[in-house]
């Protein structure tokens, strides 16, 4: 199985790969396609009507090229989302930005580039479970999986265009970046400046602790402006052959034209053990609590279980069952999620 503390390192920023095809000595490529079946039932307590659906599809094909020439590295992630949707020729750029290393610890990375923020807030190659911690049922885990006001998961939510700067240390890891959120702001460039900043603590053996803030500067459309903030607390900590994770955070919403607010918390425990170098299973609980501007809010509880199997090396199967209850905060309509699915993803 994958050295767990790398692959997170790997998901949270502090490494570039947990593994690559060397081209040549300043090109390196990996990647991964991601597949899936899925099901899923849904019963609305409120109503007693149930729904059923189920679903085959090529979830997300990622390239990436890995470049480095001196101090100077480059990163360029290549990936096309559900491209069965009807979306073949969409590929994106995911990522695109380069970094200049000093001596001293020092970087400066400029570029298109993602958040430090949060456990899963990368591609599934870098997940213990199929679906994601947040969002009602996980059944559009690799899409978005997540029905927020803010986005905690979402991967694209939290691509920027920007400048960071970077010191790393011994035992420790400091980022600042000033950017703009590329998704929100794409229609009013240049209007709002983003701030993140994060820091990383590796000083223990086999420990891995991450304290983040984000500010968005929302320009949305002429008449909604919003501000966003987001704290985020994670650790995650190896024995033998488990890894235990948790993870805190909060999210704010607030509209300045209408003063109205939205505030979003949420929490998850994870535990993923491996009984031998094939066969591992990932346990999973999270809890999230919205108060969304538009709405009464809702509160939503996931347990999930996610057997997994190293078909190779680079082949690997997960199979996951997740239970969810979604209530609103008036208690109004109540949902029972259940969801099945089996991930297949090959990495390279």
């Amino acid at each position: 199985m994958k050295n767990k503390i790398l692959a997170l390192l790997a998901t949270i920023g502090l490494a570039s790969s947990v593994s690559a095809v060397e081209i040549n000595k300043n090109l390196s490529i990996n990647g991964f396609i991601d597949g899936s079946w899925q099901d899923r039932s849904e019963d609305h307590l409120n109503s007693g009507a149930s729904t059923d659906s189920q679903a085959v599809t090529l979830d997300e094909v990622e390239l990436n090229f890995l470049l480095n020439v001196g101090n100077v590295s480059g990163e360029i992630h290549l990936d096309n989302k559900n491209p069965d949707s009807g979306n073949i020729d969409n590929v994106n750029v995911e990522q695109a930005h380069f970094t200049y290393t000093l001596d001293n610890g020092l970087s400066i990375t400029f570029g298109r580039y993602g958040s430090k923020l949060g456990l899963e807030r990368e591609d599934p190659a870098g997940l213990y479970t199929f679906s994601r911690a947040y969002g009602d049922n996980g059944f559009a885990s690799n899409a978005d999986g997540n029905v927020s006001a803010i986005n905690y998961g979402n991967v694209d939510s939290l691509s920027m265009e920007g400048i960071a700067f970077g010191y790393a240390a011994e035992t420790f890891a400091v980022s600042l970046s000033i950017d703009q959120n590329i998704q929100q702001n794409l229609k009013a460039q240049g209007e709002g400046l983003n701030y993140e900043v994060a820091v990383s603590y590796t000083g223990i053996d086999n420990l891995v602790a991450n304290i983040g803030y984000r500010q968005n500067n929302v320009q949305g459309t002429t008449t909604v402006d919003n501000d966003e903030t987001h704290i985020n607390v994670n650790v995650a900590y190896t024995v033998g052959k488990a890894l235990f994770a948790a993870e805190w955070q909060e999210a704010s919403n607030k509209s300045v034209s209408t003063n109205t607010n939205g505030d979003n918390e949420a929490f998850q425990f994870l535990l993923d053990y491996d009984f031998n170098d094939k066969l591992g299973a990932a346990i999973r609980y999270s809890n999230e609590d919205q108060d969304e501007i538009s709405t009464t809010g809702y509160e939503t509880s996931k347990f999930t279980i996610a057997p997994n199997y190293a078909i190779t090396d680079s082949l690997g199967l997960i199979v996951e069952y997740t239970t969810a209850d979604v209530d609103t905060a008036a208690g109004a309509a109540s949902d029972d999620f259940d969801f099945l699915a089996a991930e297949l993803t090959f990495t390279f």
